[in-house]
């Protein structure tokens, strides 16, 4: 059986169940700059990547990069519908609460917008400063640079973390980091059409907290 001394958390579908509130907020605040793109392309080409990753998906897409006002105007939409909506993954709580082992957030959202998911929620309080953005990197998910980062600033060696991801980018990025990955499943965007190909590689899937709970236990990681 493998041995953990870190366990990475993604932020957004994995800790908070943003995904399917960001996939409307974007394509809201797009139609502003009469820039379309469709929800089939925000989950098949922007989950789990990062802002300055996704302008370029959506210029090589639309012919048409959003203006420099546009960060702050999906920023603004984006935490205003996160004050009103956005609520933790169900039993995130009760896993964080029983891990012994260290834990981290490794996200591509801005450390802004991570501050405030993790805010809002109240999950804030079980990462203290151990919350790792891209922005930390010089190449955000699918590179393994912002793992690496996280288990490098933790003292922990790849090979014993372990990723909890939901994205097909963050698994991608947790195995070329030489990491193990366990995928999430249990976020709303799933049930509203986002899936990754079984071509992927990870090394073990998980549909709600509760059973990933109880693989931690197995691994005596509570």
């Amino acid at each position: 059986m493998p041995h953990f001394d870190l366990v990475i958390f993604d932020c957004d579908g994995v800790l908070v169940d943003s995904e399917s509130l960001t996939v409307a907020v974007y394509l809201n605040t797009l139609k502003r700059y009469e820039i379309a793109i469709t929800e089939r392309f925000f989950f098949e080409r922007l989950v789990g990547r990062s802002f300055d990753q996704a302008v370029v998906a959506i210029r090589d897409e639309t012919g048409k990069a959003p203006p420099s006002d546009f960060k702050e105007a999906l920023r603004v939409a984006l935490f205003d519908r996160f004050e009103r909506d956005l609520k933790p993954i169900k039993g995130i709580e009760n896993l964080l609460q029983k891990l012994t082992t260290k834990i981290c957030v490794a996200t591509s959202s801005d450390p802004v917008r991570a501050a405030h998911s993790l805010s809002t929620t109240k999950l804030d309080a079980y990462f203290g400063p151990n919350v790792f953005s891209a922005t930390m990197v010089k190449h955000g998910k699918p590179a393994p640079d912002l793992f690496l980062h996280a288990a490098q600033r933790l003292n922990v060696k790849p090979e014993r973390c372990v990723v909890i991801e939901d994205s097909a980018f963050g698994l991608i990025a947790a195995k070329s980091a030489g990491m193990s990955a366990w995928h999430f499943t249990g976020g709303s965007h799933f049930e509203a059409g986002y899936g990754v190909d079984d071509a992927i590689a990870r090394d073990a899937s998980f549909p709600d907290m509760a059973a990933l709970l109880m693989a931690a236990s197995e691994l005596k990681l509570t």
